[in-house]
């Protein structure tokens, strides 16, 4: 995956973009990475197409599978949230789903939002979910209502 650029972003947003990349380009296994807000939009994408940037201004919207993933990830989010209070059973901190042909984890960040991954079925689970955990630990304290605003509009710009 080539960098995207980030013209005109926060050091913020673009370090969340380099984060998000590490994590796609150094972790064996990661097909795709998602931010999700609690609304259930895509802030970040690992997809090269729909990473904020102005030469993906021409393109119709989200297609394949970052706005897929963007979607499984909210619809879990929703999911576990609900089984989790009707079982008394406090927050969601991660979720994963195995499959015969590879594995999707959901891990909160902060204020709802969520971290979303595709990954091999031969991936190894446990250091998908420390690498996850590095990436919600330095995102979460940084993921704030502007932020997340201003990763909104970029999404809906480069749209």
């Amino acid at each position: 995956m080539t960098a995207p650029s980030t013209f005109g972003l926060s050091t913020e947003a673009r370090n969340l973009h380099w984060l998000l990349s590490n994590l796609v380009e150094e972790v064996p296994g990661v097909r795709s990475v998602t931010v999700v807000s609690s609304d259930g939009l895509m802030l970040l994408s690992s997809d090269p197409g729909h990473l904020v940037s102005p030469s993906t201004s021409g393109q119709d919207g989200p297609r394949g599978s970052s706005a897929d993933l963007a979607t499984i990830v909210s619809g879990l989010g929703s999911l576990t949230l609900g089984a989790a209070q009707l079982m008394d059973g406090g927050g969601v901190k991660q979720t994963m789903v195995a499959m015969d042909e590879g594995s999707v984890f959901v891990m909160s960040i902060s204020d709802g939002s969520l971290l979303g991954v595709h990954a091999t079925p031969d991936c190894d689970m446990s250091v998908i979910a420390y690498h996850m955990a590095l990436f919600v630990g330095r995102a979460g304290h940084v993921l704030t209502p502007e932020l997340r605003s201003e990763l909104r509009k970029s999404m809906e710009s480069a749209q």
